[in-house]
Formats: structure tokens, sequence, C-alpha cells
């Protein structure tokens, strides 16, 4: 039974959190997330639930909402929200037929809304490689899915990853090697595997490559730190004048050179550690310049991740840029997040 919610003495805005039920018809998604941000919205005299498109009417919605003097979450009817945060955790789910009639609908209504989609590896690439900023940082990037090129690529750099267009977290990256005697290793998170010949691992790979969008990536030779890889981890957040810095993490790899993921036995380390100026200004420019551009390409975006790294000749690269992005281990930078995202609430709903 739905308790009907009045926003008669509202001094602040009310939040829609937009998200998703998986495969057992659970509602998904980061719950600790929503908690935080109820419990700083109504610090600051807003409020919030979460609801997905099942619960979408014509005139309310019905959701939940999160009371922490009771630590409980109840099912509630409301009007429709001032403000719309998009953390719907599935593609297709984000994809499908009534998510895009759900946003069309906020934009009649004027209703503003974050973010607007995921982000596709190989559409960001086509974004970035020619933007006259960003361009220098971006590894060269082909689609996998065509034997012959995929083969002079492999040739031409001698070591590639290939990952797939639309993964998260490291999920199902390898990184392929030629070997000066025509063999190709494969090096995957946790498994390797020799190929006498392009052709027999073109033989096993061709329908899982072309199924899942592989694209394949030049292999940067990354900086290291105690003769370990390391990334950057930035977490950024939109305001009145552009995009700032959240926060700043390091993620170094450990037992795998594959990827610097803690889930995949990664390292956290404080930006601190490994500070630099160089570093500060690379990070500052990179957030206005993506913020920016993924922008005015897919629609507003008030939050996005980037994984970045620095090479061993000093050349900084971007590796990937998240628009949902995943909780940070680092507690300040969790809290900063909520803080931002709190600000940007009342800031687009004019409160």
């Amino acid at each position: 039974m739905s308790v009907l919610y009045e926003r008669n003495k509202q001094k602040g805005p009310l939040i829609g959190i937009l998200t998703a039920r998986n495969r057992q018809g659970e509602i998904a998604g980061n719950g600790i997330l929503f908690i935080e941000l109820q419990k700083k919205l109504i610090t600051l005299n807003g409020i919030s639930f979460i609801f997905t498109q099942d619960g979408v009417g014509e005139t309310s919605i019905d959701g939940y909402m999160y009371f922490p003097e009771k630590n409980s979450w109840k099912r509630i009817t409301v009007p429709f929200p001032d403000l719309v945060y998009n953390r719907i955790p599935f593609r297709k789910s984000e994809q499908d037929a009534s998510s895009q009639l759900f946003f069309s609908l906020l934009k009649e209504r004027n209703i503003p809304f974050f973010n607007p989609c995921f982000i596709d590896k190989y559409e960001l690439y086509c974004l970035l490689k020619d933007h006259p900023v960003l361009k220098s940082h971006i590894p060269m990037t082909i689609l996998a899915n065509h034997k012959k090129r995929l083969s002079a690529f492999l040739k031409n750099g001698e070591s590639i990853y290939l990952k797939p267009s639309q993964s998260a977290r490291g999920k199902g990256i390898f990184r392929l090697s030629l070997e000066d005697n025509g063999q190709i290793q494969l090096a995957a998170i946790n498994k390797s595997k020799l190929y006498r010949s392009f052709d027999l691992f073109w033989l096993e790979w061709k329908k899982e490559l072309i199924e899942k969008d592989y694209l394949a990536q030049e292999e940067i030779r990354p900086n290291l730190y105690e003769g370990k890889r390391f990334d950057f981890r930035i977490l950024a957040h939109a305001e009145k004048n552009g995009f700032i810095v959240t926060g700043v993490g390091i993620r170094q790899s450990q037992e795998q050179q594959i990827t610097t993921h803690i889930p995949t036995g990664g390292k956290l380390l404080p930006y601190q550690l490994l500070q630099t100026e160089e570093h500060d200004r690379f990070i500052q420019m990179v957030v206005k310049e993506t913020g920016k551009a993924l922008s005015e390409q897919f629609g507003y975006f008030g939050e996005f991740s980037i994984d970045a790294g620095i090479s061993q000749s000093g050349n900084y690269y971007i590796y990937e840029v998240n628009s949902k992005p995943m909780s940070f281990d680092e507690n300040e930078i969790e809290e900063r997040k909520i803080s931002q995202l709190c600000r940007l609430f009342f800031q687009l709903t004019k409160f």
C-alpha cells in the first residue's frame, strides 16, 4: 500500500532517482548511494525517492522513499519530481522504448535530468579522436569485427587490448600479443592461451568479438610505480560554469597487469602519493573538456568518471569514461560526491 506524499510545505527540491528492476523483479542499483543522498537532502530541506519505469503514471509516480529515523523504505505515491537523477544500472533497461519515452516526457515537461545514457566505448573514441584538445590523449582504436583489419592492427602495434564496447569495471578485457615466431599470446585477468597463428585465434574468437562489439585499442606502455602499472580514477561533476574535479584516486595492478580495477585485484593508493602539478593540470583540463564534449554530443552530464594513465614516455591517455560512476573506495571522495550531487540538484531546480 502506497503512502501519498504531500509537498505543500516543501522548502527544497523533490528528486526522483530512476533505477530499474533486475531479472528477479527486485529493484536494483546502489542502495547505499540512495540512502546517503536522502540523508543529505533532508538536512538541506529537500527530499528524494527512487522509482522504476513501471511506477510512472500520467500525473504521479509510485516509488519508494527512505526514512532515516526508522531506517526503512516505504512505498509512496508522489507527483512528478523537480529533477530526475538517472541511475538505471543496466544498458538494456535504459535503451528500451519505455525509458526513451520517459526521457522524452521529461523534456516535454521541462524537468531536468542527468545523466542521459551509458557511454559506448567506440562512440567515445569517435567523439574524442578529432577533439582539438583531447585527440592527443586518445589511444588508437578500431572495431574488432574484421579479420584482416584486426590482424594488420596487431602487426602494427605488436600488442593490443581487446575490450567489449559496452562493458565496465574491466570485464571481458584481454591483451593480444604477436610473438616473434608469429604465434599469438592471449592474456586475460585469470587465464592465458597461446595460438599457433592469428587464423586459429580468429576461428575461436570471431563469434565473441562480433556479438559483443569488441574494439581493439593500442597498448600504451604504462608508467610504473614500484614496478607495477597504475591509473588515475577521476570523479567529476558539473557546476554553473563547466565541470570540476570532485576527487582523484590511484589504482595499481598487483598480480596481473591487464587492469587496475579493485574487483580484479587492483590496489588503492592515495593520489597525494604521486601527485604533481603536471598531473593536476592534466586532470583539470581533461575533466573540463570531456564534460563539455559529452554534454554537447549526448545530453547533459551532471557527473562522470574517467580512467586515465600516463605512459613511460610521459604522455597522458584517457582509457575510459563512465557515465554512472561506481562508488569510490575513498570515503572522502564519496562524501564530496554526495555534497556535489545535492548542490547540483538545487542548482538545476533553482531552489
